[in-house]
């Protein structure tokens, strides 16, 4: 049911704030390799989002700085589909449907609803119980071949393979089941700044544990000055022993495409402080391209609402199809 020969790939993000640079690192920038052998749709999850309390006008600008980000990053609304999760109402509707192959049992196995209760105590939704089923809608809902995952996600996507096979076992074949596309060698794993031994998150606590792609050159250098490493004295790539030390080696190698033995050479000096400094520097090396075009982008409102709506036309004519095919399986009556 793909409308091209080339394999389909699903991935989005929260209009929550900014992206980390583990964010670009980890995954935009591999989204935007992708571009080239996938047939690839990325979207804002803004409904996502609400499982949390926004606040309505910063909501709506999280959603247009996600959108200028992206494009800045490199994704290309004439190679892929870039749209917005509430202009498809295919996504709520199929959701529904969905949760009705779905066992209570499953959901409350899902860690991440676990982690999230405990950091949103007062507002303990039903959606926030049963964000994995939309986020199977999400990825069902095009036939998607390949799903980028982390950690933290790769439960979620386990359950969207259970929920598509449960219902093609059902009612026959109907959903493609999807595949979980785990990131290369290539691909940096960028850890808090201030505790390497978890992943960089912008819900980070500290500001000085995350860098942000919008901040600004010196605001990154003092983050980095501030990086926690060991008192060991010197460079080794030891994630072990030196989490922090191998976390600044695995962001310079990323920021400046050189290998770890290259960067080895490079601070064989054994100097924590100049190890901080050049990866900052690479950093800001990296993200100043970024930035002016997020800059250019950003500025232009009126662009942004016709790429989300031009990217919104091509999700709803491919979610359409699948709908129709859906609504037939369960004997629901078609749709003139």
């Amino acid at each position: 049911m793909n409308l091209t020969t080339r394999p389909t790939v699903f991935s989005g993000a929260q209009p929550t704030g900014q992206l980390t640079l583990g964010n670009y690192l980890g995954a935009m920038r591999t989204w935007v390799q992708m571009q080239e052998q996938y047939d690839c749709l990325f979207c804002v999850v803004d409904l996502h989002a609400l499982t949390v309390r926004q606040e309505p006008e910063q909501l709506r600008n999280n959603i247009y700085e996600l959108t200028a980000l992206y494009l800045a990053c490199g994704i290309d609304p004439e190679r892929s589909v870039l749209f917005l999760q509430s202009h498809v109402a295919a996504h709520a509707e199929l959701a529904w449907l969905l949760a009705t192959f779905t066992q209570m049992g499953e959901l409350e196995r899902m860690t991440q609803f676990k982690d999230k209760s405990q950091q949103h105590k007062h507002n303990i939704n039903a959606g926030l119980f049963t964000y994995p089923i939309l986020m199977a809608a999400d990825i069902l809902l095009y036939q998607t071949h390949k799903v980028p995952v982390g950690e933290d996600q790769k439960q979620h996507l386990e359950l969207a393979r259970d929920i598509a096979i449960r219902f093609n076992g059902l009612y026959g074949p109907t959903f493609q089941v999807p595949e979980p596309l785990i990131g290369t060698d290539g691909v940096a794993r960028v850890k808090d700044l201030q505790n390497p031994t978890k992943k960089m998150s912008k819900s980070a606590e500290s500001d000085l544990a995350k860098v942000m792609l919008l901040d600004e050159p010196a605001v990154v250098v003092k983050k980095f000055k501030k990086a926690v490493t060991d008192t060991l004295g010197v460079i080794r790539y030891e994630e072990s022993e030196q989490p922090g030390v191998a976390n600044l080696l695995n962001i310079w190698c990323a920021a400046t495409g050189q290998s770890r033995v290259e960067a080895l050479a490079h601070f064989d000096h054994n100097q924590y402080g100049k190890l901080k400094l050049e990866t900052a520097e690479a950093v800001n090396a990296l993200l100043s391209p970024i930035q002016s075009r997020f800059q250019a982008f950003n500025a232009d409102r009126e662009m942004l609402r016709r790429v989300l709506a031009r990217g919104a036309e091509q999700a709803r004519q491919r979610a359409d199809q699948v709908m129709a095919r859906v609504v037939e399986q369960l004997g629901l009556p078609g749709r003139s």
